[in-house]
């Protein structure tokens, strides 16, 4: 069986639990033609770089697939069909990467500066050039 990365993005009107009643559907769509899923990751709600469909944000999902092409093509074909989903993109590759994506990586990165910030907004400036001089 082929290997795919298959990312799509969900309105932003929709739920978190609609959001994964979405992976699930499609999780069942795959595993009902022998293919199986691999890692899923949701990236949450992210800003568009341009409006789709009058939405400016969307719900980010990234799923590893081992499957065959026709479980995929069902998939892509009931993604079509549904209303939730703006946009969708597989791409086959040569192995599956079980670490955490990039943009998960990109999200703890950014949670940990945001924890690490205290009174001051996480900034030591230093003594004052005043200060500075004066010594």
């Amino acid at each position: 069986m082929a290997l795919y990365e298959h990312v799509f993005l969900a309105r932003q009107d929709i739920s978190t639990q609609q959001v994964e009643a979405l992976v699930e559907q499609f999780k069942a769509v795959i595993e009902g033609n022998e293919g199986k899923v691999g890692k899923i990751e949701n990236w949450g709600l992210r800003t568009l770089t341009y409006r789709i469909n009058k939405n400016r944000k969307a719900h980010y999902i990234l799923m590893n697939l081992d499957a065959p092409h026709k479980a995929v093509a069902e998939m892509e074909r009931q993604m079509g069909l549904n209303e939730d989903i703006l946009r969708f993109m597989t791409i086959k590759v040569e192995e599956l990467d079980e670490e955490q994506s990039a943009m998960m990586q990109k999200r703890d990165r950014d949670d940990r500066r945001r924890g690490e910030r205290g009174a001051a907004g996480g900034r030591d400036r230093g003594p004052r050039r005043n200060e500075a001089a004066a010594e």
